[in-house]
């Protein structure tokens, strides 16, 4: 993909890949700019998700960013805080977090997931008002949705590493599995 390819993909918006009464709908800050040219989630080389998503045992294999389809067969999907495509998330503005938030209540509230699963501690923090998260289970539900806090699995967040991350997802695969 060259540079200019990228930039054209900039403010475009990935289609969700999501269904009703999904186990989980994992939710991303917002596509960056190589998910906007190739119209797939977390198609970045060097983003976790789709390796971490494997070694949680969401998937029986690594899936690629093109087979993304392939989640809604494991009752999985994905979406966005921010629809708009940006370079880096800090491009976008708390109006736009706050927003994506509020817009995304009433998709899962339509869409009744029984976890929404927000990969970024801080967009979860300002899309929904809730300074003091931490990564993990939140105590808030949206109608029957229970919440949960994941690390962003971009390769920028060095926080965390491919094992602690699996980890993590893993508890909410048990949290999910137990409400099946």
């Amino acid at each position: 993909m060259t540079p200019e390819e990228l930039q054209a993909a900039r403010d475009r918006v990935v289609p969700d890949v999501i269904a009703s009464g999904l186990s989980v709908l994992f939710c991303g800050i917002n596509p960056g700019l190589m998910s906007a040219a190739t119209g797939h989630h977390f198609a970045r080389p060097g983003n976790r998700f789709w390796p971490v998503l494997h070694r949680s045992g969401f998937t029986p294999r690594q899936l690629r960013p093109a087979e993304q389809e392939e989640l809604l067969a494991y009752g999985l999907g994905i979406t966005n805080v921010v629809e708009r495509a940006s370079a880096r998330a800090d491009e976008l503005t708390d109006e736009e977090f706050r927003e994506g938030g509020r817009l995304l209540a009433l998709k899962v509230e339509r869409l009744r997931p029984r976890w929404l699963a927000v990969a970024g501690v801080t967009a979860y923090r300002t899309a929904f008002r809730d300074p003091k998260a931490r990564i993990g289970p939140q105590d808030r539900t949206i109608g029957d949705t229970r919440v949960w806090a994941l690390p962003n699995p971009s390769g920028l967040n060095a926080h965390w590493t491919l094992q602690t991350m699996a980890e993590e997802f893993a508890r909410l695969r048990a949290a999910a599995r137990e409400e099946s």
